[in-house]
């Protein structure tokens, strides 16, 4: 459709965004949405653009967090990595 209004919205950021652009991305959104000169239409466009950059950069947070967490040093003070299934056990 030639005439299709063009999204602004959260389907303009790529699923696989690496972190610190995200967040990059995130703090133009926080500026444009601080500034008070955005259209209502393009400031909900915007808060849902923000909504996903967060969940992204939570779950960027969350899988760094589990990799430091495996990691753990054997006998010989060699870094290895602990199996998943152990982190869940230790939790206990």
């Amino acid at each position: 459709m030639p005439n299709a209004p063009k999204s602004s919205g959260a389907g303009n950021v790529p699923k696989e965004v690496p972190f610190e652009e995200a967040l990059k991305k995130l703090e133009s959104i926080v500026e444009q949405m601080e500034s008070g000169e955005l259209p209502l239409e393009t400031m909900t466009a915007r808060f849902e653009e923000g909504v996903h950059l967060v969940k992204t950069c939570q779950k960027r947070l969350e899988e760094a967090e589990v990799k430091i967490s495996q990691l753990e040093k054997d006998a010989g003070g060699r870094p290895t990595l602990k199996p998943a299934d152990e982190l869940l056990n230790d939790d206990e």
